[in-house]
């Protein structure tokens, strides 16, 4: 291993295992690693929950990665799915939920952020699964690639201000996009949505894109940030995690590979295994956490 428990710079990592609900039967396991890597600070966060939700199980994995500080990124942590579970149409109308939870929560966390003189931002890509249900909704440039038929299938879309469709939005909006090293809103952050970044409203917004797949044809999901995919390509991040059945050791190994590729930035990774309820014996309930 690359990483050891002595290392100043350590890997935080774990997992645990649940079931699926709806007429799938089976469950799944997941696995979390997050490293610091080259970068001075550490602005990455993430979230793994399961929990019960008007009488359906839940379970929500994210990654956040903060820019000009972590401050967006741990708000997000800790509000993000507590404010879209609480939402009143979570499950009767999930997609809308997201939307407005979303946008709520942006607009809560700039106005706890009034006063302070440092402007900060961050990602949010995330996986919901509910009944038979796999929801991805992002924000920013982490993603989400999921294992399909042995293939690798990006359910999320960068956000980037060169996209066609970002830049016109930017541009009806009153903003501009200029390059400075690469593509940045006003010459200043390099993607084009993102919750935070007061000083760039209206431009940069938290306003999720939202993909829906049957879980049944899923093999698993990778939820990272872009110290991953900077240098990982999604075909790669797939063959890595294949073979590999423990969720954990497979975060943990795509942050190695991240970093032996060069990776200069924060690197976090979740991983989601869905697996058939034959191969447990009973149910399993886990949530090991190590350095």
């Amino acid at each position: 291993m690359m990483f050891s428990s002595k290392n100043p710079n350590p890997v935080y990592s774990g997992g645990g295992i649940s079931f699926l609900t709806g007429s799938r039967n089976g469950r799944f396991s997941y696995g979390y690693s997050s490293f610091k890597g080259k970068r001075a600070s550490m602005e990455d966060f993430y979230e793994t929950s399961i929990s019960e939700v008007d009488g359906q199980m839940v379970a929500f994995f994210g990654v956040f990665d903060g820019h000009g500080g972590s401050r967006t990124a741990e708000y997000l942590k800790n509000n993000l799915f507590k404010n879209l579970s609480s939402h009143p149409d979570f499950i009767k109308d999930t997609k809308s939920a997201i939307v407005e939870s979303f946008r709520q929560t942006d607009i809560d966390y700039l106005n706890e952020e009034k006063g302070h003189q440092k402007d900060s931002g961050s990602t949010a890509t995330t996986a919901l699964l509910l009944g038979d249900r796999l929801l991805v909704a992002n924000v920013g440039d982490s993603r989400v690639v999921a294992c399909m038929a042995g293939s690798a299938v990006p359910l999320s879309i960068d956000h980037k201000p060169d996209r066609s469709d970002e830049r016109q939005r930017i541009e009806k909006a009153g903003g501009f996009i200029i390059w400075s090293g690469t593509w940045r809103v006003g010459g200043i952050l390099a993607v084009s949505r993102a919750f935070g970044d007061k000083l760039l409203k209206p431009y940069v917004v938290a306003e999720p894109e939202i993909q829906e797949e049957e879980i049944d044809g899923v093999e698993f999901l990778i939820i990272a940030s872009d110290g991953l995919w900077n240098v990982v390509s999604n075909k790669d991040a797939v063959a890595i995690v294949q073979g590999i059945s423990d969720a954990e050791v497979a975060s943990r190994k795509l942050i190695e590979e991240a970093y032996a590729r060069g990776s200069s930035d924060n690197i976090t990774c979740v991983v989601v295994r869905f697996h058939d309820l034959l191969s447990i014996p009973a149910f399993v309930e886990m949530g090991i956490g190590k350095v």
